[in-house]
């Protein structure tokens, strides 16, 4: 049988790669529903050649122009960000590919699980933010949470056949992004278009500056933590230039694996969305006429603080990671308006931890609160950095 698919903002990065990888497999895999947040011409061309049951655009002000377009088709069209969390419920979706950005992928998430769909997670900040919350509802409700981040599926596939082996630790590799040897003076002149390139990976621009800082390597380490019930000194973190090792899995007898392909998101989408199955797929693949060597090195911590900061969210646990990351997506769009500069970043974040109220034990209640105090903030101190 096909495996019916809800795809939470498919007119992203992750979403449009996701539905190159459904035209592959149409005998596999059957659109559901599509979500955007405000994209609705991209939003109606995708919903007129996948025929979904229905779409949702987060973005009111754009209801009336998808109804129009959609209405014909027979195709449901519903808006705002609520309906997002509700359409998740639907009886006829098998799996929920969640590739919302930051924050807003976590209700749908707690929705999901709630109604017992397995979850294909592109969204690192749900469990960034609220990483026990989503693994015990998860448990208490059975529901897989399949990993489509290319560090956390490597790790995941490195798994398969091991789950009975204890893990001495895993190693996320990192390509070091745009900026890898650069020296604090350099770093202080950097601008949004040279962050904007990425060597190796086509991802949007948040992922990209986060790249860049290394700030996605920090909220990786808090996302495996979560995912694979780790302890935080068992998650090492190696930066790998050419992205063809996408993560390593050492066991207790010393040995390691490593997944290898090319640096492209619909390798790993492809596994979530048929896991267990590998299925062929048409996409480039790795020779090793194309590269014979491999190279590693430390992170550079120093010049690049958002590791640690990351590190150091999650060592104090609760709320922080919530606040982290809260901080974290105001001061890169921040950066992408030209606001603040690319060193002012961590020091954003930095602040809005030291500021943000700290709650050893939150709720989800909590984390909504911390997430909006946190915002405010940072918004605050962007303002004090611009005088």
């Amino acid at each position: 049988m096909k495996r019916r698919i809800a795809i939470l903002g498919s007119t992203g990065s992750i979403g449009t790669q996701a539905l190159e990888v459904v035209k592959q497999h149409p005998d596999k895999l059957d659109v559901e529903v599509l979500t955007a947040h405000s994209n609705a011409p991209l939003l109606i061309r995708q919903a007129l050649e996948f025929m979904p049951n229905a779409v949702v655009i987060a973005k009111e002000s754009m209801y009336e122009r998808v109804f129009e377009a959609l209405d014909p088709y027979d195709i449901k069209v519903y808006r705002g960000s609520a309906s997002i969390e509700q359409i998740v419920e639907m009886d006829s979706i098998d799996m929920v590919l969640v590739a919302l950005v930051g924050w807003s992928g976590l209700k749908p998430t707690l929705r999901a699980i709630e109604a017992g769909k397995t979850i294909a997670l592109a969204n690192k900040e749900t469990l960034v933010v609220a990483g026990e919350l989503v693994t015990k509802l998860a448990r208490d409700k059975g529901v897989n949470i399949y990993p489509v981040d290319s560090e956390h599926s490597a790790i995941f596939q490195c798994l398969a056949g091991e789950f009975h082996n204890p893990v001495e630790k895993i190693i996320l590799t990192a390509s070091g992004g745009p900026f890898r040897g650069k020296n604090h003076e350099e770093l202080l002149h950097v601008t949004k278009a040279q962050a904007l390139k990425h060597p190796n990976w086509n991802m949007g621009c948040k992922v990209t500056i986060d790249s860049a800082t290394l700030m996605n390597k920090g909220l990786e380490v808090i996302e495996a933590k979560w995912l694979f019930n780790l302890e935080i000194p068992q998650i090492e973190v190696v930066v790998h230039p050419q992205s063809i090792i996408h993560s390593m899995v050492q066991f207790a007898d010393g040995s390691i694996k490593a997944q290898m392909g090319l640096p492209d998101m619909r390798l790993p989408i492809q596994y979530a969305l048929t896991y267990p199955t590998r299925l062929p797929s048409q996409f480039p693949k790795f020779s090793f006429d194309d590269c014979l060597q491999f190279t590693f090195e430390k992170p550079d911590k120093e010049n690049f603080k958002c590791l640690n900061i990351a590190y150091e969210a999650i060592r104090l646990g609760g709320n922080m990671p919530c606040i982290m990351n809260a901080a974290d997506e105001v001061a890169v769009h921040a950066f992408l308006r030209e606001e603040i500069t690319f060193l002012q970043i961590p020091e954003l974040i930095e602040r809005c931890m030291s500021k943000s109220s700290f709650v050893k034990c939150p709720s989800l209640n909590d984390y909504e609160a911390s997430d909006i105090e946190s915002r405010s903030i940072a918004t605050e101190l962007i303002g004090r950095f611009r005088k």
